[in-house]
């Protein structure tokens, strides 16, 4: 597999295929297509499955492209303005925000797992259901923004707002802090809570919250009478 991402403000992930290598994605997160694809859906991995990535904002069933010929391309878009990263997740698992995954090589899974703690999922942005990216192979992630890269260091201690954690490895813990001070909580504009991830292990992070972007867009429209 040979994969270009192509676009700057709502970019793609092209993706060149052998005969017999696939990839799969959501429904609808294809684009365009050579000859030399066939497409297959179905809830990859079983219902049960389907029915958790559909809790972890994912659709119920998954389209699979495979190659039936050698040199056929395949292009997977993201759905709002940012970046589209790809991470081997063939060394270590990622967990993943709701919504982050885009498509991944056949022998990557996605599937859901639950927070440690209860007002990570609550309060944290994120929710009490995130995704567990694993296997052998490629996946591609989309970023709200631009995307940041960090390696935490054993202890060292990161707070982000919340909404801004794409995803991290199994490794980071991952839990809640309460802002301190009413004057921040009322009056500071960055809500009540920050997620707060302390390594060691690899951390991405997004520039922007296209639900707080989206939220912002909404407040200016004409209010009807």
């Amino acid at each position: 597999m040979y994969y270009e991402i192509i676009g700057t403000t709502v970019p793609a992930v092209e993706v060149t295929l052998n005969y017999g290598e696939s990839m799969y994605t959501q429904s609808g997160g294809m684009i365009w297509q050579t000859e030399g694809i066939e497409m297959k859906t179905n809830a990859k991995g079983g219902l049960m499955k389907g029915l958790g990535r559909m809790l972890a904002g994912e659709s119920l069933f998954m389209a699979t492209y495979s190659a039936v010929a050698d040199g056929a391309k395949i292009a997977f878009g993201s759905t709002v303005p940012g970046t589209v990263v790809p991470v081997d997740v063939s060394a270590s698992p990622l967990i993943a925000q709701k919504k982050a995954f885009l498509c991944a090589q056949s022998d990557v899974q996605v599937d859901i797992t639950l927070t440690k703690k209860l007002s990570a999922g609550l309060f944290g942005g994120e929710g009490l259901i995130l995704q567990k990216i694993h296997g052998n192979g490629y996946a591609f992630l989309e970023v709200d923004g631009d995307m940041v890269e960090r390696e935490l260091q054993p202890g060292e201690v990161i707070k982000v707002d919340t909404g801004n954690v794409v995803a991290f490895e199994e490794s980071v813990k991952y839990e809640i802090e309460t802002v301190k001070g009413l004057g921040n909580i009322f009056f500071g504009g960055e809500g009540l809570f920050l997620t707060k991830l302390t390594g060691p292990g690899k951390i991405i992070l997004q520039t922007q919250n296209f639900n707080d972007f989206a939220g912002r867009i909404i407040s200016m429209l004409p209010k009807s009478n």
